[in-house]
């Protein structure tokens, strides 16, 4: 087969798909309000009116060691439909400043603050994560009034995190005053047979209402979340619009610094986003 003749299969496959969770959409009494499905040009950058990519290298109080920049190669499309985010090990110049000195990794962080949050909905992306010891991927939300209150007590969603010296192991967790950092509320979700989730793309999805938030596999509900889950006291606070952020970190508190094992670049590699509202 021709590439013109493969390009247009590929493209005739997607549209179909699409449709096929419009359909399904419909079907859950849900209307679409935000998608990219990242079908640009090989080696352009994301699309400005949807995403910003931050800047910085201290990790957001997490340790991490990448620098987040803007930069086209650490978040490009690869010209067949994904957006790919990542992540490269190399000398940095000292105004690149992370934690603990001098970074030696780049890598992205994009969300859609200021230009796309939701109050309630679905919110669902199909990613391929990558894989090895000191890999951190994420797909998740912030409440869109963190600039006034800031974290916890804006609140956070996390779709899905992934750490890569658990390949087989994803999890859904919501932070909040009170229950944050280790103290999240949530649940992992384990590939049967070890298999590994780097291996291939699979869907992750939160279904979110006014009381409560579940958490998604490839259609298998692994978390559902209410108030009544919360400690004694403390508050819920996912009454308000939530943006979403796509990232690949590397090492910070939980999955921990890369090692000799660990091969560079590595890719998280983004299929579409989308957003529906009942």
């Amino acid at each position: 087969m021709s590439k013109k003749l493969l390009k247009s299969a590929i493209v005739l496959a997607v549209a179909m798909l699409f449709s096929n969770a419009i359909i399904a959409a419909r079907e859950r009494g849900e209307k679409l309000t935000f998608r990219d499905e990242f079908n640009r040009a090989s080696e352009t950058p994301v699309d400005p009116t949807k995403w910003t990519a931050e800047i910085g290298g201290y990790g957001w109080g997490n340790e991490e060691l990448q620098y987040y920049t803007d930069d086209i190669e650490n978040a490009y499309h690869d010209g067949a439909g994904s957006l790919v985010i990542k992540t490269i090990k190399k000398d940095l110049p000292p105004s690149f400043s992370c934690w603990y000195g001098q970074c030696k990794y780049t890598s992205a962080r994009l969300i859609t603050k200021g230009k796309f949050d939701q109050k309630y909905g679905r919110f669902e992306a199909r990613i391929k994560i990558p894989r090895g010891q000191g890999m951190w991927s994420a797909f998740w939300m912030l409440g869109n009034n963190i600039d006034k209150v800031g974290w916890a007590n804006c609140g956070e969603i996390d779709i899905m995190e992934n750490i890569g010296r658990e390949p087989s192991t994803v999890y859904g967790t919501i932070h909040g005053p009170g229950y944050l950092g280790a103290n999240g509320i949530g649940a992992p979700f384990n590939l049967p047979n070890e298999q590994k989730f780097a291996d291939d793309f699979h869907i992750y999805a939160t279904e979110w209402t006014e009381n409560k938030i579940s958490f998604y596999v490839d259609g298998n509900l692994s978390k559902t979340i209410v108030p009544k889950d919360l400690p004694a006291g403390k508050k819920w606070v996912y009454d308000h619009p939530f943006f979403m952020i796509l990232n690949l970190a590397i090492g910070g508190k939980w999955g921990g610094a890369p090692d000799e094992t660990t091969v560079f670049p590595q890719t998280m590699m983004i299929d579409y986003v989308r957003v529906y509202r009942r």
